[in-house]
């Protein structure tokens, strides 16, 4: 049996998260995994697709649980990421790693029964032809499971609070994110379900991205579903505290009936 603990410790990510240093940090991503990996035990068997899965750690843990998928496929923008977890998790079978663009080809149209989407829209620039990707690879009565940053409300001043702590003491993966002004917190721990500052947009090698400023998971909900009936709303890392006060939110979705599927450009 390949030893997968292992090759999660050895993820860039892993070691910056439910690996740091820090404890509280460690607490928050654990907590956050424990309930992707809660959410995944409805797939048991099935063909699970982790969109943006930056080092594989979440698939890894997935296929070491009880309730491991037949199949795990996980897809980066990077190449370079996507090398990096083929050489790592190369042992077990159930799992490959993908670019992105490959995912457009027919192959994959309608093949899987979970898409998790994790702490990924918060950076996407232009949600439409994620959402529109995402559609296509859905098999018929399959979830789409998202977890994003609450970053509005009273969750955006402790964590920007804890973020200029952290960078003051090297911890973290990214330095944080874009200052605020005062008006601006404001307008965040204010924020209804309108954008409520101008986003930040930054170059990368893979193209143009967001940081976390300005992020508001209730507009991502409202043109969610334009295309999706959404089944559950969730939040981590305690549950019981709901969005309003907790770190990430959750969206378990399915399909809208009325949208269309490969082919379309819907």
């Amino acid at each position: 049996m390949p030893d997968l603990n292992s090759a999660i410790r050895e993820g860039s990510y892993a070691q910056k998260q439910i690996f740091s240093r820090d404890s509280l940090v460690a607490w928050s991503h654990g907590r956050r995994f424990r309930m992707a990996l809660e959410l995944a035990r409805g797939f048991r068997g099935k063909r699970v697709l982790d969109f943006g899965s930056g080092d594989g750690t979440f698939l890894a843990m997935l296929m070491m649980s009880a309730d491991a998928p037949s199949e795990g496929v996980g897809a980066e923008l990077s190449a370079n990421a996507v090398e990096d977890c083929r050489l790592r998790y190369g042992a077990e079978p159930r799992l490959s790693f993908a670019r992105v663009d490959e995912l457009d080809a027919a192959p994959h149209f309608r093949r899987y029964d979970a898409v998790f989407c994790m702490e990924v829209l918060e950076h996407v620039v232009d949600w439409a032809p994620v959402l529109t990707r995402v559609s296509r690879l859905l098999a018929p009565g399959g979830r789409l499971v998202i977890s994003v940053p609450v970053e509005i409300g009273l969750p955006v001043v402790v964590k920007q609070t804890a973020r200029c702590i952290a960078g003051w003491r090297g911890i973290g993966h990214y330095p944080g994110t874009t200052s605020y002004s005062w008006r601006e917190l404001l307008s965040a721990v204010l924020a209804g379900p309108r954008q409520h500052v101008v986003r930040p947009v930054f170059e990368n090698a893979d193209g143009p991205t967001h940081d976390h400023k300005g992020f508001n998971w209730k507009v991502l909900l409202e043109r969610l579903k334009e295309r999706f009936e959404i089944d559950r709303v969730l939040s981590s890392p305690l549950p019981v505290l709901g969005p309003g006060l907790g770190t990430q939110v959750w969206f378990v979705a399915r399909l809208r009936t009325s949208v269309d599927r490969p082919g379309s450009n819907t």
